[in-house]
């Protein structure tokens, strides 16, 4: 589902991107489909869906960081103009936290234990070269004071397991940075995280974007985070993109039978704005389809409820509605 149209500014553009694992039986699982878009610089573009969409798939393969038994079968992923897909393993290393850095769900997990947090981001700085150790002191601490308002000191000094799983986010963020990368993504970056700590780390964020140009691919199986932060939204179901368009078109009058089901799911709230106790959340019905056979017809039929007869045999394209905003569903003519 590529852009129509081509952004001067365009800093990243994935191309019919199509991923499979390998089985221990011999067999495949094709985790991504025909995966297509394009984010601009200093645009925050959320992925959202269930999980086993494809989300963290696609987060390790705009960074070739899958597992052993991953590999991207078809596709580019054009980073400022080079093709991630097609690097060396020494121009990978180039651009992985200069050009684009990952920040992960559980910092706890990609910190180092033994290390202090500011001898991390020296490590960062030292390995895309350029500073000295003293250059590389003052650097780490610049960088932490962009992302921690005090106690500066304090954090550079301390282990991941002095600081709280906002701070050790905070930490990581600063790592993602080091290197003035234009793309960050963001998998599932707040999941492990109280409501308050995210709303903290979703407004650092935005000021990222604002005051650095940093692009974003944020993903999260929460619509509920996205209002005020993504500018737009790419909806993933079975590896395939079921819609992607403008925030608030997408969240507000969503097209794709998926993308409407997966949003009545949200917690129902009163008129303060608390969550409703004991009120029954709706559910998709049925479950996600395997992928280790390709569907001949849309992969969302057997859940949805308004297929048709066609849809369980022909794919369905992109159609384009107003305003950049895209479906992929056989009731809108491609």
């Amino acid at each position: 589902m590529a852009e129509k149209e081509t952004d001067l500014r365009q800093i990243l553009e994935v191309r019919d991107l199509r991923v499979a694992y390998g089985q221990r039986d011999g067999g495949v699982w094709h985790a991504l489909n025909t995966v297509s878009f394009a984010v601009a610089a200093g645009e925050i573009l959320a992925v959202l869906g269930e999980s086993g969409s494809g989300k963290s798939t696609l987060a390790a393969s705009l960074l070739r960081l899958l597992p052993g038994n991953g590999r991207i079968t078809r596709g580019e992923i054009l980073l400022k103009g080079g093709d991630v897909v097609r690097m060396s393993a020494v121009q990978l290393r180039q651009v992985r936290g200069s050009g684009v850095a990952i920040v992960f769900q559980e910092p706890s997990l990609a910190l180092h234990p033994t290390i202090r947090i500011g001898m991390q981001i020296c490590e960062v700085l030292r390995a895309h070269g350029g500073l000295n150790k003293r250059e590389r002191s003052v650097r780490a601490r610049e960088i932490l004071a962009r992302v921690f308002s005090d106690d500066i000191e304090r954090i550079f000094s301390s282990y991941p397991h002095e600081l709280s799983g906002g701070q050790q986010q905070r930490a990581l963020i600063a790592q993602a940075i080091a290197c003035k990368p234009a793309l960050i993504v963001a998998d599932e970056p707040t999941a492990s995280l109280d409501s308050s700590t995210q709303r903290e780390i979703l407004t650092l964020f935005l000021s990222l974007r604002d005051e650095l140009g940093i692009a974003f691919v944020f993903i999260t199986h929460n619509p509920a985070l996205l209002s005020g932060l993504a500018d737009r939204v790419l909806v993933l179901y079975a590896g395939k993109v079921a819609e992607v368009g403008p925030t608030h078109a997408v969240l507000s009058s969503p097209q794709h039978p998926y993308t409407q089901a997966l949003l009545r799911c949200l917690p129902q709230v009163d008129g303060g704005g608390a969550v409703r106790r004991n009120a029954l959340l709706p559910v998709i019905g049925g479950a996600a389809p395997s992928l280790a056979v390709l569907s001949r017809g849309c992969v969302f039929e057997p859940r949805c409820e308004d297929r048709m007869e066609i849809c369980q045999i022909r794919d369905p394209a992109a159609a384009m509605l107003a305003n950049r905003h895209e479906v992929a569903c056989l009731k809108f003519p491609a």
